[in-house]
């Protein structure tokens, strides 16, 4: 701008324009008259008032379900390591997943770095993440807090558990189809410690279904990984999607040796923490972790559609009977706890089991009860199905201790009393009345 210059700004009504012209005391008077003779010739529109951005920010989530398909190795630490950290080994490296803790009481590392933009970031980046939950620990342990050895118990501990994680998953932008693994730490294991640590895993399981996610267990191979192998094909139990297994022989590979038999979880459903308490540097960064190797695959689709549920005699709110109904824990093939008795009669006397159905739809009802020579052989089960009730009778003489199916249903939606056990029957013996199953098919 010349020595001693100024400037005249004069607006351009209707074309949102401001005019600014430099002047000098010498030409002022001819600026002002060039100025005040701006006009708009008919060509020109008025301006468009300024659009605010509308476009809304993506939401934070993860790339895909986690850990996805993946084989190769991966790491867990105890905090999740700095941004600046996973960018260093990310890019020297040779582990491509994750361990990280996202929920349970017995998670003792603050997390300051996890978020839910920490987790897009890696996703992003190329990493897979491995959901922990670190909660319940088995009743005959040392760690705390411990599940209870109540097997009843101890299954609604694992649903309570699966609905605590998948919160704080959904929070962090893991999303539907991801596994969660649930760490339950080494234990010196028990019968009755692993009856209580498989129905808290079933019902962990059976949750996590229900709300679209896949079931991992994390053990120790001498524990909790021989016990959930020992009992692979016990239909008492809901299995677990994926296993974790921890048995640090330094060998990068998915094998179990004596812990468990090759042919289980043998369809990219299998993690191996070979290694642990090691410090590694990569890019410079040192971090204290535990070594993996993943063979995992996204073919083990969530059931979003299957719904299950176990209703055991000892369920709170869930059963009713009158007083003529004993209760008995003389079989070791009953579920849970305790089951009850009664002796049959020619009149109407119903033990009710009840359900929360979700939708009006097919189930498959199943009912679980210990067999006796001196329980009765003709034993009325009854199915309140959306057309009205169907009776089944089972003889409970025979096939004690497991699973027996009393067919295909449709059952109506609600709560309510949906199986009962009648002692209405030409049978002998006792009729019992000990846990009912139903999964939507």
């Amino acid at each position: 701008m010349p020595a001693g210059a100024d400037t005249v700004t004069v607006a351009v009504r209707g074309a949102g324009v401001l005019v600014t012209a430099v002047q000098t005391p010498d030409t002022e008077a001819a600026v002002r008259t060039v100025l005040g003779s701006a006009s708009l010739t008919r060509a020109a529109v008025p301006a468009a008032a300024p659009r605010a951005a509308t476009t809304a920010a993506a939401p934070l989530a993860a790339a895909g379900p986690q850990p996805g398909t993946y084989t190769g190795k991966g790491f867990d630490t105890c905090t999740a390591p700095a941004q600046s950290a996973m960018n260093a080994w990310r890019n020297s490296s040779p582990y491509r997943a994750v361990g990280i803790y996202i929920s349970g009481t017995s998670r003792s590392c603050a997390q300051p770095n996890l978020t839910a933009t920490w987790v897009t970031n890696q996703t992003n980046n190329g990493w897979r993440l491995i959901p922990i939950e670190l909660g319940y620990q088995a009743p005959c342990g040392t760690r705390t807090p411990k599940m209870s050895s109540n097997t009843t118990t101890a299954r609604s501990q694992g649903v309570t558990a699966a609905n605590s994680a998948v919160s704080a998953a959904q929070a962090l932008g893991i999303g539907a189809g991801s596994t969660i693994y649930n760490d339950i730490e080494h234990y010196p294991t028990t019968a009755s410690c692993r009856a209580a640590v498989l129905s808290f895993l079933s019902g962990w399981t059976e949750q996590l279904h229900a709300r679209g996610y896949l079931s991992g267990m994390y053990s120790s191979g001498s524990s909790g990984i021989r016990d959930v192998c020992a009992e692979h094909d016990n239909p008492a139990y809901t299995r677990i999607d994926q296993l974790w297994i921890a048995w640090w022989n330094g060998v990068a590979d998915t094998d179990a040796g004596t812990y468990c038999d090759d042919a289980y979880w043998a369809n990219h459903q299998r993690l191996h923490q070979y290694a642990g308490d090691v410090n590694e540097t990569w890019g410079g960064v040192t971090m204290h972790i535990d070594r993996n190797y993943l063979d995992v695959s996204t073919d083990q689709t969530p059931p979003s559609q299957e719904w299950t549920v176990t209703v055991d005699n000892a369920t709170g709110g869930r059963f009713t009977a009158s007083a003529n109904w004993g209760s008995s824990a003389f079989s070791a093939q009953r579920f849970g706890a305790d089951y009850r008795f009664a002796s049959p009669v020619s009149s109407s006397d119903v033990a009710w089991f009840k359900a929360n159905i979700p939708a009006t739809d097919t189930y498959e009802v199943a009912v679980w009860y210990p067999a006796d020579p001196g329980y009765n052989n003709m034993t009325p089960f009854i199915v309140a199905t959306s057309s009205g009730n169907q009776s089944v009778q089972v003889n409970q003489r025979l096939t004690g201790g497991q699973w027996v199916s009393l067919g295909v249903f449709t059952l109506a939606a609600g709560d309510g009393d949906k199986v009962g056990v009648s002692r209405w029957t030409s049978g002998t013996g006792y009729v019992i009345a000990d846990a009912v199953r139903f999964t939507r098919v």
